[in-house]
């Protein structure tokens, strides 16, 4: 049971009780019937007041919580629609009380979200409103008035991040373009003129409306104002290049040409009215001194006839400079020829440079070449040769690759202007060509000089004897000491003595000494001739077999020289003739003689 039936129970008892207790008072009493029944007719009427006093109390609060919760619950309903949220889900088992207590409790809640969501909904407006005022754009699109969804107040949170980054880009693009507005101004000697131009140099930057239009405005305005900078440049430029070359024509002293000298630098206004004064002074002292300016102005010519490869017939065709009758009108056919030619050379100045690069590289290897020639390159110690050797064989390279690209350029060149590049007075290639051929036939030159060079040497050294053609210190293992006597064997014979000699003399470069040095063979076996030796005169009896044998090798040598019919006859050369002219001498005084050959065999073997 509970508590409440209890103490509803213990009411009851009460009640019976209290009226017991008052039937007992009232019989002590003495209180008639009709009184008791009044009296506990009030007592029912009393109670029952009282009673349904309280069940009408209990009344209203039943009704009034069925009134709350049916609010509640359609205030719920409203809110969770705005807030764009599903319904609230009553459980229909629990008391009214808790009904009430739970639906007012979520009503609560989504009343609160929904004053958070107008508060944010509200400073974001707010916040956007801001921004599209600077950047002079339109709102975004959003009611103020109606609850917003939470992806409704993230777009609105990425579109004012996404304005707030583009107010940022724009003023630092705007803080870019005033400081360069500023200083073209600067230069320019320019003052804000229009409204626009005050509102960007004097005003705020924070006041400054960062609109679309007005940063386009502002380039604008920039490229204007560098575009009048670059104008106002190049014409100081051209009067610099104009000042400077009348400076070297007229040759200005270098204290006047320092009297201007922060004008050579600078491009404002002032200086370019500065050089503009300057140029013209130059003009007048030109007029006055035309002849050396023209002077001065031919040398230029000559250089850049130079630069542009001009041959004779292009350099004759401009008259004027061979003539000496010198005024104005000379003066400016000279000044246009100038410009012609410098225009000239700056449209093909890749095409210049690389016929200058080609021959540059090209003397550079023609000189290699001829070191690779020159028989001195051996004494040098320094490493030259193997690094002249690289560049030669990276010019044999790149000369050809340089060749090829020239070719593509210039018939490029020659297509879009329909008239061939010329060098020299000839096309670059038919000019590399025969550049190439007379290489060619000069080395075809060289080698044929020096095969015959070689071919006389060995009939030199047939004739004569072979002379010393190899470095002193290297030497073949077949040569010998100066100082030192060769002794020739016995047993050869002339024949063999003298292919050997011929042989060794052509292809060994062996030394053959004077017959003064060496002995005859048979000097060996005791009865020999002896060489005299510090003016002691010979024997008799051996001059006079000397002179015997003298005579009959000269017989000899006339008809030619037979292998000997004995093997054990020898011969030296040696004791023929102590010098190599005598030796001449005798040979050609043997070729006149009518002796045989076998009076030469006969005087051998009586030695």
């Amino acid at each position: 049971m509970r508590k409440s039936e209890v103490l509803a129970a213990e009411s009851v008892a009460c009640l019976n009780k209290a009226l017991c207790h008052l039937k007992d008072i009232w019989e002590e009493i003495g209180i008639p019937e009709e009184q008791r029944l009044e009296r506990t007719n009030v007592v029912k009427n009393h109670i029952k007041g009282l009673l349904d006093m309280m069940i009408a109390e209990e009344e209203n609060l039943r009704k009034r919580l069925t009134a709350s919760i049916e609010s509640c619950r359609k205030e719920l309903n409203k809110v969770c629609l705005e807030l764009q949220m599903p319904p609230f889900q009553e459980d229909r088992s629990n008391t009214m009380l808790q009904q009430e207590k739970d639906i007012r409790t979520c009503l609560e809640v989504m009343l609160k979200e929904k004053s958070q969501r107008m508060q944010a909904l509200k400073a974001l407006i707010e916040q956007d409103q801001d921004l599209c005022d600077i950047l002079c754009s339109e709102p975004y699109s959003i009611s103020a008035s109606s609850v917003p969804s939470l992806e409704q107040l993230e777009s609105l949170r990425q579109h004012i991040a996404a304005l707030t980054a583009e107010k940022e880009q724009r003023h630092s693009k705007f803080v870019e373009l005033k400081k360069k507005i500023i200083l073209c101004m600067d230069d320019l000697d320019q003052l804000p003129e229009t409204s626009f131009e005050k509102d960007i140099v004097c005003e705020d930057e924070e006041a400054f409306c960062l609109s679309k239009e007005n940063i386009d405005s502002l380039k604008v305005l920039l490229h204007q104002l560098e575009s009048k900078k670059a104008e106002n440049e190049r014409i100081c430029a051209s009067y610099r290049e104009k000042i400077q070359e009348l400076w070297d024509r007229l040759q200005i002293s270098q204290e006047d040409r320092d009297a201007i000298s922060e004008n050579m630098t600078l491009s404002k206004k002032r200086n370019m009215e500065a050089l503009q004064a300057e140029v013209n002074r130059l003009e007048e002292l030109k007029l006055r001194n035309i002849k050396n300016v023209t002077m001065a102005i031919r040398d230029d010519i000559a250089v850049f006839w130079e630069k542009c490869f001009y041959s004779t017939e292009q350099r004759q065709a401009f008259v004027p400079y061979y003539d000496d009758n010198f005024n104005e009108d000379l003066l400016s056919l000279h000044d246009a020829e100038i410009l012609q030619l410098k225009q000239h050379y700056e449209d093909h100045k890749e095409l210049f440079e690389g016929v200058h690069k080609w021959e540059e590289s090209w003397r550079l290897f023609l000189e290699l070449e001829r070191r690779a020639t020159d028989p001195s390159r051996f004494t040098n110690r320094g490493g030259n040769l193997l690094k002249e050797e690289k560049q030669r064989s990276d010019l044999l390279k790149s000369l050809p690759k340089l060749e090829k690209k020239l070719k593509a350029q210039i018939d490029l060149w020659e297509q879009e202007q329909r008239r061939e590049f010329l060098v020299q007075g000839q096309r670059f290639m038919q000019f590399v060509t025969e550049q190439w051929e007379l290489h060619r036939l000069e080395k075809e030159r060289e080698k044929q000089e020096r095969q015959l060079k070689k071919n006389k040497q060995t009939e030199e050294d047939m004739l004569y004897g072979t002379a010393v053609r190899t470095p002193t210190k290297r030497r073949f293992l077949g040569s010998m000491t100066p100082c030192k006597a060769r002794k020739l064997n016995a047993t050869s014979s002339t024949s063999t003595g003298t292919s050997n000699s011929t042989m060794r003399s052509v292809f060994g470069g062996t030394v053959c000494h004077s017959p003064v040095s060496r002995p005859p063979i048979s000097a060996s076996k005791g009865n020999a001739v002896r060489t005299p030796v510090r003016g002691k005169p010979p024997n008799p009896g051996l001059a006079e077999r000397n002179k015997e044998n003298i005579c009959h090798l000269n017989c000899g040598i006339s008809g030619g020289l037979k292998t000997p019919s004995s093997p054990q006859r020898n011969f030296s050369i040696n004791s023929v003739a102590s010098t190599y002219s005598e030796f001449a001498r005798d040979l050609s005084k043997a070729s006149k003689s009518k002796c045989t050959p076998d009076v030469l065999n006969s005087t051998i073997t009586q030695l």
